[in-house]
Parts: structure tokens; C-alpha cells; sequence
């Protein structure tokens, strides 16, 4: 059976060598480096700005037990259930028996990637009930029945002309269609399912201590659809997104923004704290929030790596990482990919299954760079590394291979004797496939610098 690890090699294989997925991302990634250049130029300081973000992601992480309960206590007070969910079950449970209570049978959501780790649309499906994303970007990967490329934007790996191929397909638009038809397209198909839709479903950017609140960042406007028409309302959202006041937004939110799409502040800001109430017009009936585990507390146990919780979803690092850029989001399998996802995972599904993703970089260090809130990326994967090899949860293969390239490192004399002919010989047997499908495998000299050096010392002494 081939494990999640050697699908990961094949994936990325493909698509590292890919030309035309590496023009369509380049091209996407280089608009996104423009945009965010001009929108980082706007803070007076940005380095100050990111240690105060850390510094509060730090207080909140620290003290989560407390500031959970803390927006508990206060949603409630406005008329919000909270639902505890330790794991994608407990969560996907709640959410159908929430839907089968009012007999609800179809849902609209707004995009999130709590629904996306949970698998909700899938698991809804099975349950006949209908779930639509709004959310552009995430429309068109579920009607290519694809996952999101990208945890900002999910369809960053299709041009305009797969998208205009696709609508013709699915609804016989021209091909010729521009984008700004095709989202008029999307716009005609989607305006009335938030009208007919029982139930909305959102995630969350961030909770708010001190108000009880949960605040959603957009650009196009159908998250405020989905928390709006629909009698009930149900936010999904990760516990490490607790920040202690409402006052925190001056920050967070042009830090998000402006990471995650160069803007100054996204189009659609919204604060939602409870459900309507008897003077408002606008709102649901009843209002949910899932505060989702899911591995965190795992995470949070790590006293080395819990920064890994100060995320903000921005997507930067992904953008600026040059292994996500060759062999694009699919290749992780994994809901969050890029450096951020790959010091989460292992710890929310399991090391032994994905601590591979920690090696999945070049330690380059920019992800840490362009990170808003300052998290050691690079630092992290190295600790996820340490911790693999410490429990053991590497291959036996490759346990001792390592022991034996220590072994000889640690001799002047074994590492000279393994240069030439038994170089040679591991790169012809072991590496070729490896290293050599699409390039020129090196030259090994025949005898090691060292040795090379000291006969050349020898020949300059007898002169």
C-alpha cells in the first residue's frame, strides 16, 4: 500500500516539472508580490507592528483555557450557543444534528478552512443534504470536485481560460467569456441559494474575548449572505483564533489584509455577537459556534512549537516559499499546505504520517521572514524533525542511514574512505533515481579533497 509520504514524492514530481502549472502560479505569485509590496509600504512600522502581534497571539495562546471561556461566557450572554468539538467527528455530528433539529436540507457556505479540515461538504453529501460553497474561488474547485489549492485563494492554480472552459461546460457560457462575465455568471447562479438556503455556515477569522465576538474578513461580500438570510447560522472556527480584545483588530486586520492580498483592509469586515435580536431586521434566528480542537491541544502541548497557534491564515509564507511555488498546494494532501502547513499537521493528524512535510523545504528561512505575526517557520520544521527521529518515527532505512553518515562524519579518516569509488557506487545504486530522472548526476573525484590537499602539501614540501 503506498503511504501518504511516497504519494507526496509522485505529486510533487509531476507537478515540480510541470511547465504550464509553473507559468499559472508564477504568474499569480508575482501579481500577489506587487499587491503586497505596495500594501506593506503602508505601515509606518512594520517590523514594531509584528512584534506586537506576536507578543498578543503569545498572552492568548498562553492563557486560551481562560480566554475561551472568557467568549463563551460573553456570546452567550447575547443569545449565541457554543459547542465544544474535540475532533472532526464530534464536530461533523453536532453540525447534522444542528441541521436535522429545524429539518434543514440545504446549507450555503461561506469559505473556511475548519470546514475544509472537518470535510464537511463530503460528509453532508452522505447525509443528503446539500452544500454549496459561495465563496468563488471555492465554487470552482467544488465543481472541479478538487480541494483548495491555496488556504487565501483556493483557486490560484487556474488560469481565466480553465475557468472559462470549465463554466462552459457546467453551464454553457461562452468560451470567450472575461472574467468579469464569468463572475456575473456566478453571481446569477448563487443569489438564490442564499435566499432559499435552512441553513449558512462560516469559519472565522477571529474570536473576541472581551465582546463575545467573532470576526469574518472578506472580499466578496457572501459571507455576510450566508450569516444573514439564513434562519440559522453556524460558525466553525479553530480554538487558536482567540484574541483577548475587539481593540486587537486595528492590528490584526491590516496585518491580514495586507499579508494575505496587499489591500489596506479587505472589502467586507464584519463582527457578528449573537444571533438577531428583537429591534434588528437583519440576522439568524439562532447562532452556533464550534470551537474546534482537532489536534491544537497537541500542538498547544509542545512548548517549543506551540507558536505554530499564532497563525493568522494569511498565506504569505506559502508565497514566498520556493518548495510551494515548484509543487503547488494539491501535492501536500494535507487542508493546510505550504511551511505553516507543514509544522502543523504532524502534530493536529501525526507525526509518523506527516512528519515527511518538515522535510519538504529548503530552510531558506523566508517563510519566518514575510510571516505577520513572526513565528519561527524554519525553526519549527527543524523541530519537527528532532522530534520524528527522537520517537522513532522514521523507517528503519532511514535510521540507519543516518547512523552510518554520523559514523563516518565524525572520522576524518571514514569520510575520505567513503569519497571515490564507494561515492561513486551510492550514487549509481541508491541515488539515480532520486536525483538523477531529470538531471546530470556529479562527477566524484577519486580521491577526496582532504587527501588531494595533503599529497599536494607533500609534493609543495619536497620542492
Amino acid at each position: 500500500m503506498t503511504t501518504i509520504a511516497e504519494e507526496f514524492l509522485v505529486k510533487a514530481d509531476e507537478k515540480a516539472f510541470d511547465l504550464g502549472h509553473r507559468k499559472t502560479i508564477n504568474h499569480n505569485i508575482g501579481k500577489y508580490n506587487l499587491a503586497v509590496e505596495r500594501g506593506l509600504s503602508k505601515f509606518e512600522n512594520l517590523d514594531n507592528s509584528k512584534k506586537k502581534a506576536h507578543t498578543i497571539k503569545w498572552r492568548a495562546i498562553e492563557n486560551l483555557d481562560k480566554m475561551l471561556l472568557e467568549f463563551e461566557s460573553n456570546f452567550q450572554k447575547r443569545g449565541g450557543k457554543v459547542i465544544w468539538a474535540n475532533n472532526t467527528e464530534e464536530a461533523q455530528s453536532e453540525i447534522l444534528s444542528i441541521i436535522s433539529k429545524v429539518g434543514g436540507k440545504t446549507v450555503i457556505k461561506s469559505k473556511s478552512m475548519t470546514t475544509e479540515e472537518i470535510h464537511l461538504n463530503d460528509f453532508l453529501k452522505k447525509n443528503d443534504i446539500e452544500s454549496l460553497e459561495s465563496d468563488l474561488g471555492e465554487y470552482i474547485v467544488q465543481l472541479l470536485g478538487q480541494p483548495p489549492y491555496h488556504i487565501v485563494t483556493p483557486a490560484m492554480h487556474l488560469s481565466k481560460e480553465d475557468i472559462a472552459k470549465l463554466f462552459h461546460e457546467k453551464f454553457g457560457t461562452p468560451l470567450d467569456y472575461t472574467p468579469q462575465q464569468l463572475t456575473q455568471k456566478a453571481r446569477e447562479l448563487l443569489r438564490e441559494k442564499y435566499l432559499n438556503a435552512d441553513i449558512g455556515i462560516s469559519g472565522g477569522n477571529f474570536l473576541i474575548a472581551d465582546t463575545g465576538s467573532i470576526a469574518l474578513t472578506e472580499n466578496e461580500g457572501n459571507a455576510r449572505l450566508c450569516t444573514t438570510f439564513p434562519k440559522i447560522h453556524i460558525a466553525v472556527i479553530g480554538i487558536e483564533k482567540i484574541i483577548p480584545s475587539m481593540a486587537d483588530l486595528d492590528l490584526f486586520w491590516p496585518l491580514l489584509s495586507s499579508h494575505g492580498t496587499g489591500q489596506n483592509l479587505t472589502v467586507y469586515n464584519t463582527i457578528l455577537s449573537g444571533p438577531r435580536r428583537g429591534s434588528e431586521t437583519d440576522g439568524p434566528e439562532e447562532m452556533y459556534v464550534i470551537l474546534l480542537d482537532n489536534g491544537r491541544t497537541n500542538l498547544l502541548a509542545q512548548k517549543e512549537q506551540r507558536q505554530g497557534l499564532y497563525c493568522i491564515r494569511c498565506g504569505a509564507c506559502l508565497n514566498a516559499c520556493p518548495v510551494y511555488k515548484n509543487i503547488g498546494g494539491h501535492s501536500y494532501n494535507t487542508t493546510y499546505s505550504g511551511p505553516i502547513g507543514s509544522i502543523i499537521t504532524p502534530h493536529l493528524i501525526g507525526m509518523k504520517e506527516f512528519k515527511h512535510l518538515s522535510y519538504a523545504s529548503s530552510l531558506c528561512g523566508k517563510c519566518s521572514e514575510v510571516c505577520p505575526v513572526k513565528i519561527d517557520i524554519h525553526k519549527m520544521l527543524l523541530l519537527n524533525r528532532r522530534d520524528a527521529a527522537a520517537n522513532h518515527n522514521n523507517t528503519k532505512v532511514e535510521e540507519i542511514g543516518w547512523k552510518l553518515w554520523k559514523i563516518s562524519m565524525l572520522k576524518r579518516s571514514r569520510m575520505d574512505v567513503i569519497s571515490g569509488k564507494i561515492k561513486k557506487f551510492l550514487l549509481k545504486t541508491l541515488f539515480v533515481k532520486i536525483w538523477g530522472k531529470y538531471r546530470n548526476m556529479p562527477v566524484i573525484a577519486e580521491k577526496s579533497f582532504s587527501k588531494q590537499w595533503q599529497e599536494k602539501d607533500k609534493e609543495h614540501k619536497n620542492i
